[in-house]
């Protein structure tokens, strides 16, 4: 039986009933390349092939010829645009926030033997061209000879290579992937693509949130931001498209639309991407390491904005808080037991109706907010409080809103118009209005003036696909949406209270710049522990400094509501909570500590070394916002060159002193990789070689695998304290980690926490 060709069925969707029309129009070698105003632009003829069980070409359309943007900024950055319209994408741009360092390179083409090569004003080479002819061979009648392909090389940093994968094919008809295509429906552009080499042993990852192991290589995603419901599958609330290669180089694709990334998947010898949009916009990131890599990543994207000291306190929430009185029930309930705490949060339940946000406080549950959060403030509690950026038809905003284009309703005979018509339907804000961002961002600001201290920007991931919006298509808008719905947040946050914060859950490229993320929905699982946690690792490598988590997971299993969690599950999230840039309890379930009297002594401790840790947290995030370290790190970042850091997705590093190994059974065993370098057991005060392994380490409830880069200068809290309004930063004291150090007990951190 003849077989399809599978990548023109798994990549190009070729088997898909609306692919009937679709055209595959492929690149062959460059023909020309001129230099314009310091950029470079090559001239790419493209020929024709048809939907068939093989790459037909199709003789009867003639090549077109199209033309490819080459350009460079600073030393590390090369960017190839091809666009199928008359507009190349310039700087302004919602995912760009340039870093006045970052500047264009004039750039300049020498002709060589092969073809020719881009070179910058230092002389570097930042792009080969090869258009120097294969070897001539016979082909039979059956098999035609091979096209003329496209052969380019980009040298992002003028060091690391990163070629087009140019021939990836069994035969010349029956290929694996293609350096560089796009796809006609309906005589219309409708998706790009493009393939790099893969190297046998090349590893990736990045790409967002991304819940599975840390080597994405043998794995294909698609990047289009929906709700996860959960943790432990393939969707994903946080999709960022750029990754990271152990090549030594990042690709950033600048769009909004949806894609799909192949990373030695389909094509063992490709990553391979393709974008549903008709531009095709790659930025190759070097470096040298995978810091710079991320740190360059930023220049392009943004920094993360620093966050204030209380946020690195306790976060305490459940879903949800109900009334005024419910709240400063749990304020009293942990003070009294001695729980250091900074911020409650109010989820969906302060509204007169449950879910129903209208931005307003119940007058029946809070009936004199001010007087209610002043009161809370008083108590070292800061207000969080829950949103969501829709407006559904049982919302008394509803109409108005409507009516002033603030939301939009949906499109004819969609699924959404039904529903509408049956009162079920939830309109989104459109923030590509700028009357719809304003109107938002003064309800957010009447909050404020209340007292609030940040806003939990809840969904956001997903969009009414039907509907029109006052700025783009639904299709360019869906992915970016997140962005834009968190800038308007962030802005009206830090322009009320003077401190940039919010809570959010969905995210895309630049949503870096409006911290802090959390993890999503997770189960109260171990395999929910798991599944966050590389989501996590993987946020680090993709330009993000901040992030949290539910602890000890969102929902109850089996029982989404009534499955409590177990206590040996809420000890050991709570301490890979401690050592996480952010500390937040909340779920479907109780989560003060009080509701674990069995355990409740233990988390104590920990939150009382939490907040020992605060003035070291602090430094780490500031550092975080001017480099390309994230506060929680994989081992890569400081290990590229070790192969076992490439596939450890269950220990990471807590800014740069801490190994942090969180145990995620209920046997308290687990193995325990340490890299390269010198360690110290924070612990015993044991001093370890690095690059091996200690295997099956033992951890009693009250401890977890930690392990302290030797000689590291670690600020501490040296005082017990019940929120960060009680701290004096200017007492902190250093803690030396090297041969003096006895172990946690005889420390400052065992004096203080008593935790043995």
């Amino acid at each position: 039986m003849k077989q399809a060709n599978r990548f023109m069925s798994d990549m190009l969707d070729f088997d898909d009933e609306s692919s009937v029309t679709d055209v595959l129009w492929r690149a062959c070698k460059p023909t020309a390349i001129e230099v314009h105003d310091g950029a470079v632009v090559m001239s790419v003829p493209f020929e024709a092939y048809r939907r068939a069980l093989t790459m037909v070409r199709d003789a009867e359309l003639p090549r077109r010829q199209h033309q490819i943007t080459v350009r460079a900024y600073g030393d590390s950055v090369v960017r190839l645009t091809f666009a199928l319209s008359d507009v190349v994408p310039d700087t302004s741009n919602a995912m760009l926030e340039w870093h006045d360092s970052l500047v264009s390179e004039a750039l300049t083409v020498q002709p060589t033997e092969m073809g020719w090569s881009v070179l910058d004003t230092r002389g570097c080479v930042r792009l080969r061209v090869q258009t120097a002819d294969v070897p001539t061979v016979h082909w039979s009648d059956l098999i035609p000879p091979p096209p003329e392909m496209f052969n380019v090389t980009v040298v992002p940093d003028g060091v690391v290579e990163v070629p087009f994968m140019t021939w990836d094919a069994f035969f010349p008809a029956q290929t694996d992937s293609l350096p560089l295509a796009y796809v006609e429906r309906n005589s219309k552009p409708d998706r790009t693509l493009f393939a790099l080499h893969a190297a046998h042993d090349e590893k990736y990852a990045g790409t967002g949130e991304r819940f599975a192991g840390m080597n994405l290589a043998g794995r294909t995603f698609v990047l289009e931001n929906t709700d996860a419901l959960g943790v432990n599958n393939r969707r994903c609330y946080k999709n960022i498209p750029f990754f990271v290669s152990s090549r030594l180089y990042g690709l950033l694709l600048l769009t909004t639309a949806h894609l799909r990334l192949s990373l030695a998947d389909i094509s063992t010898r490709a990553a391979q991407g393709l974008v549903e949009d008709e531009v095709l916009d790659m930025f190759f990131i070097g470096g040298g390491s995978l810091e710079r890599i991320s740190y360059n990543y930023r220049r392009i994207t943004g920094f993360p904005r620093d966050v204030p000291n209380w946020s690195y306190g306790t976060w305490m929430s459940r879903m949800s808080y109900w009334t005024a009185e419910q709240t400063s029930e749990v304020a009293r309930r942990l003070r009294e037991g001695r729980f250091p705490a900074d911020v409650i949060h109010l989820d969906t339940g302060w509204f007169d109706e449950d879910w129903v946000c209208d931005w307003e406080f119940s007058k029946e549950k809070y009936p004199d907010p001010a007087q209610y959060i002043h009161e809370m403030r008083n108590n070292g509690f800061r207000i969080s409080l829950w949103q969501r950026p829709s407006i559904g038809t049982n919302n008394h905003l509803f109409a108005d809103a409507l009516e002033k284009g603030y939301i939009v309703g949906p499109g004819q005979n969609s699924e959404q118009a039904s529903n509408f018509n049956q009162l079920e339907y939830t309109a989104p804000i459109d923030f590509t209005n700028p009357r719809a961002v304003a109107w938002y961002q003064g309800m957010l600001a009447r909050l404020f003036e209340y007292g609030a201290s940040v806003i939990k920007t809840d969904f956001g991931e997903d969009i009414d696909m039907s509907a029109h919006y006052a700025g783009m298509t639904a299709k360019q808008l869906h992915n970016v949406h997140a962005l834009l719905y968190q800038k308007a947040a962030y802005e009206v946050t830090q322009k009320s209270t003077g401190e940039g914060i919010i809570w959010a859950r969905s995210s895309w490229v630049g949503s870096q710049r409006y911290p802090v993320h959390w993890g999503g929905d997770t189960g109260c699982t171990w395999d929910g522990m798991a599944g966050t946690l590389r989501g996590g690792l993987h946020l680090g490598l993709s330009g993000f400094a901040f992030w949290s988590y539910d602890v000890p997971g969102f929902h109850g299993v089996p029982d989404f509501m009534n499955s409590r969690p177990a206590n040996d599950l809420y000890v050991r999230w709570t301490q890979m909570g401690v050592f996480t840039s952010h500390l937040r309890y909340h779920g479907a379930q109780p989560r003060e500590p009080y509701e674990y009297p069995e355990v409740s002594d233990i988390v104590r401790q920990w939150w009382m070394l939490r907040y020992m840790l605060i003035p070291y947290l602090a430094a780490q995030g500031h550092k975080a916002t001017i480099t390309g370290y994230p506060v929680l790190r994989a081992l890569v970042f400081h290990h590229t060159d070790d192969p076992m850091c490439w596939v450890i997705d269950d220990q990471f590093y807590c800014g740069d002193s801490f190994l942090v190994a969180p145990v995620m059974n209920a046997d308290g065993v687990r193995d325990v990789y340490l890299p390269d370098g010198r360690w110290v057991d924070l612990w015993t005060g044991t001093c370890y070689e690095g690059r091996q392994w200690l295997h099956n380490v033992q951890s009693q409830l009250s401890h977890m695998p930690v392990y302290v880069v030797y000689g590291s200068t670690v600020p501490v809290y040296p005082e017990s304290v019940q929120c960060t309004d009680h701290m004096d930063m200017t007492k902190s004291v250093n803690l030396q980690f090297d041969a003096q150090y006895r172990g946690f007990s005889s420390s400052i951190l065992g004096e203080v926490t008593r935790l043995a």
